[in-house]
C-alpha cells in the first residue's frame, strides 16, 4: 500500500540582529518552500542572535504539541555573535550528526571550502524535528531541497523521519 503524504506543523526561526519582517528573504524562503511543499508554517519569529533570545523561542515550540518541526535560519557561522549552534544543542534528546555533515557535502558544491564555516546541525527534542540553517537564502533552499524536504515526506524511501514520529517519545 502507498503511503500518503502528512502534512505537518512547522515553525520557522529566523535569527538576526539586523533583519525585520521586511527584509528577512531566508525566513520568506523557507516559508515558500514549506507551503509549496504542502505542509503548514505554524508559526514564524525573528529573534536577535543572543542564546537565551533563540533557546526561549525554541523552547516554547518545543512545548507545543502543534509543532512537529523548527526549522532556524542564522547563526550558525563562526562570528563572536554566531550562537545558534551552542543555544539549540543542549535542548536536544538526539542530534541528528549525518544531517551536518551531508549539508556541507551539499553545499561544497556551491561554495566551495567556504562551507567549513557552517555549523548547521539537527536533531530531535521533546518529539519535535529541529532543523538550523545557516542565515542565507541559497543555504536554506540547499537544505531544503536536498535534505530536509525528503525526509519530512512519510513517502520516501526506504525511510523518512515522519515515520518515527509516533516512536520519537518512547522511553
Amino acid at each position: 500500500m502507498e503511503k500518503q503524504f502528512i502534512a505537518l506543523n512547522i515553525a520557522v526561526l529566523t535569527i538576526s540582529d539586523t533583519r525585520t519582517e521586511l527584509d528577512d528573504t531566508s525566513g520568506k524562503t523557507l516559508q515558500e518552500l514549506i507551503t509549496t511543499a504542502g505542509h503548514h508554517v505554524s508559526s514564524k519569529l525573528i529573534v536577535p542572535d543572543n542564546i537565551y533570545h533563540i533557546r526561549a523561542a525554541v523552547s516554547n515550540w518545543i512545548l507545543a504539541p502543534e509543532v512537529n518541526v523548527i526549522i532556524s535560519t542564522g547563526g550558525t557561522g563562526v562570528t563572536g555573535r554566531d550562537g545558534t549552534p551552542e543555544a539549540i544543542a543542549p535542548l536536544l534528546d538526539k542530534q541528528l550528526d549525518g544531517f551536518g555533515e551531508i549539508f556541507r557535502m551539499l553545499s561544497y558544491q556551491d561554495i566551495k571550502t567556504s562551507t567549513i564555516q557552517s555549523r548547521a546541525i539537527a536533531g530531535v527534542a521533546n518529539g519535535t524535528y529541529i532543523f538550523c540553517l545557516p542565515g542565507s537564502s541559497g543555504a536554506c533552499r540547499t537544505a531544503w531541497e536536498t535534505l530536509i524536504v525528503a525526509q519530512l515526506d512519510a513517502r520516501t524511501r526506504p525511510c523518512n523521519l515522519v515515520q518515527l514520529m509516533p516512536r520519537l517519545l518512547e522511553k
